[in-house]
């Protein structure tokens, strides 16, 4: 009898505590509902959920802040707070070397198992592989080894990073580091950890390439939501991590970390007007991605925030036609940025490489405001016909290649008409993405391997920072910063340089002075010489800082944004959205179906 009562007392408690602590309703049935079903328009089509190779589309980083988290993070203001870091320790006398050990909060990933420290390692070693392409290689070069390793010099167990034990993670340095600004870096959506054992499950076995990032139901995440369902074309749907930062030991409420059940994309509803008239109509009630005919109209009532994204177009630098930085300038020129903002709304003329945000000689300075206007932000067709000609180049033939979205296909229509007025043919080409029959699964791969293996004459990207320090952004440049390995097959392991093909000693000495320079504001001086060569020699044109900018209905509270203008969904609330509940259709049961075999 008494462990009756005891258990009724216990489901009193439970149900009390329940309905003081939650924002979950009960059903008709008196259970707890799951929580609310957001219906938005989050932003345009991702393809490839891999958080290393989020450099050359903002859409990226959005979904990716939803799904994955690193050690720290960055509030709204810029300032490094906690994340999946629990506390840290310096230990500067372990062999004489700087090292620190980190202690990892109790986190767990999407399929239950916790988030641990050798994911960290694993991650951290995959962008360093001298066999793996990464532009995000730099961040890492203040780890012991790391830049010897990417270089092909040592080997990847050489690298300063060891899980001590299943929560402890090691980090050893080259030297003593900053290590406010060091941890501003791993806020960094590249260096979030990784499963080892999800990734090399899902590998193509003809090509040898991952699959995992690319279908909803292969990935393992351990953010505050993971992917369902991901159709291009069709469907976007994220849900709650029922194992976010969740005890098994303790009796919580689901929605504790995260308030919301699902997050939901219905790409079938059309172009980017057809989701913005069902917002307006109450049958949506986030709208991140704003239609080009109607973002005048809202540019004073969205929420609109400066992104650390330059939207750039890239010179294959082997191409004749580019090879000379004359012919580069002048086509960059030509080029009216502030027609470009017209045409887009959401941006501003870039100045220059590096956009505001981005941090210069302290946190909370800006790196664009001190380097000052390098880029004259109206078009000057008379001037650049004058170096074209001076240079000996005024004709040719060229392809634009850009992604299938009408905010790229504009800008692409405006330069290549520019451009084409300059003298020169130049076709646009946008690339869609293709059906895996297979699967049935759109992918983007299209692009993206263009992009990686240099296969254009121009292309568009949202070259993305991955961190708030302009370093890695402008070290890629130089041959030995880029990422991008080492060529194992010649006979002295020649490394990869930059996309375009760019090289300057002179350019490579300055990124080694400011890799070598410790002192903040020092390294920032000559960062900025870094970026006024870059200008000149012009291997890519900076055409706009883009901004980030969303729409919500009353019916939404608690959206957040982080400094790198991600939104922060986990405290959202949908009013009455039991009501709301009703009158849409649940999740298709043939996908929930597939889900579950997946």
């Amino acid at each position: 009898m008494k462990k009756v009562l005891s258990l009724i007392l216990c489901a009193v408690m439970l149900a009390s505590a329940l309905a003081g602590c939650t924002t979950l309703e009960k059903t008709e049935t008196g259970d707890y509902d799951k929580g609310a079903i957001i219906d938005m328009y989050f932003t345009t089509e991702v393809y490839d959920l891999d958080p290393q190779r989020s450099i050359i589309d903002d859409a990226q980083l959005k979904i990716m802040s939803q799904i994955y988290e690193g050690l720290t993070r960055l509030d709204e203001n810029g300032k490094w707070k906690k994340a999946g870091m629990k506390n840290y320790k310096i230990d500067k006398d372990k062999d004489g070397e700087f090292v620190i050990l980190v202690t990892l909060n109790y986190n767990r990933w999407s399929d239950g198992r916790t988030v641990q420290a050798s994911d960290y390692v694993y991650a951290w070693k995959r962008i360093l592989d001298p066999d793996n392409a990464c532009e995000a290689a730099s961040l890492l070069y203040e780890l012991k080894n790391a830049r010897a390793i990417k270089e092909g010099d040592r080997t990847i167990d050489d690298l300063g990073v060891a899980a001590v034990d299943t929560y402890t993670l090691e980090i050893q340095f080259e030297q003593k580091v900053d290590l406010d600004q060091f941890f501003e870096t791993t806020s960094s959506i590249a260096l979030v950890p990784l499963r080892e054992d999800v990734i090399t499950r899902y590998v193509n076995d003809k090509t040898g390439e991952d699959q995992w990032a690319s279908k909803g139901t292969y990935i393992v995440t351990n953010g505050p939501f993971s992917p369902k369902e991901m159709v291009g074309g069709s469907v976007l749907r994220l849900e709650r991590s029922s194992y976010y930062y969740t005890n098994p030991d303790k009796e919580e409420v689901p929605d504790k970390f995260v308030i919301p059940y699902r997050l939901l994309t219905k790409y079938e509803t059309g172009n980017a007007e057809a989701q913005l008239m069902a917002l307006t109509s109450g049958n949506l009630f986030y709208d991140g991605e704003l239609p080009l005919s109607a973002r005048a109209q809202y540019a004073s009532s969205a929420t609109v925030t400066d992104m650390m994204v330059t939207h750039t177009y890239v010179f294959n630098t082997t191409n004749p036609l580019f090879e000379k930085p004359e012919v580069r300038r002048a086509l960059s020129m030509a080029i009216d940025r502030n027609q470009i903002v017209n045409l887009i709304t959401f941006a501003k003329p870039a100045t220059g490489y590096i956009p505001y945000r981005v941090f210069d000689s302290t946190n909370g300075t800006s790196f664009r405001d001190a380097g000052g206007v390098l880029i004259n932000a109206s078009g000057d067709e008379s001037g650049a016909k004058s170096l074209l000609q001076s240079a000996g180049v005024t004709s040719g033939s060229f392809t634009l290649t850009v992604r299938n979205n009408e905010v790229d296909m504009a800008i692409a229509d405006y330069v290549a008409g520019v451009w084409n007025n300059l003298g020169f043919n130049v076709t646009v080409e946008a690339v869609k993405g293709t059906v895996n029959a297979e699967d049935n699964v759109i992918t983007n791969d299209n692009f993206q391997k263009l992009y990686d293996n240099g296969s254009f004459d121009v292309i568009g990207i949202d070259m993305t920072m991955l961190a708030p320090d302009a370093f890695n952004a402008l070290s890629q440049f130089a041959v030995a910063y880029s990422g991008n390995g080492v060529d194992m097959e010649s006979e002295t392991y020649d490394l990869y340089g930059h996309i375009t093909g760019y090289t300057n000693p002179d350019y490579d000495a300055l990124i080694e002075s400011a890799y070598a320079e410790k002192d903040r504001a020092a390294r920032a001086t000559i960062l900025h010489q870094a970026e006024n060569m870059l200008v000149n020699d012009m291997p890519v044109i900076p055409l706009v800082f883009l901004q980030d900018a969303y729409i919500y209905t009353d019916a939404l509270s608690g959206i957040k944004s982080d400094y790198y203008a991600a939104r922060n969904f986990k405290k959202t609330q949908l009013k009455d959205y039991m009501t709301y509940k009703a009158k849409t259709d649940t999740v298709d049961p043939a996908a929930a179906e597939a889900e579950v075999a997946g």
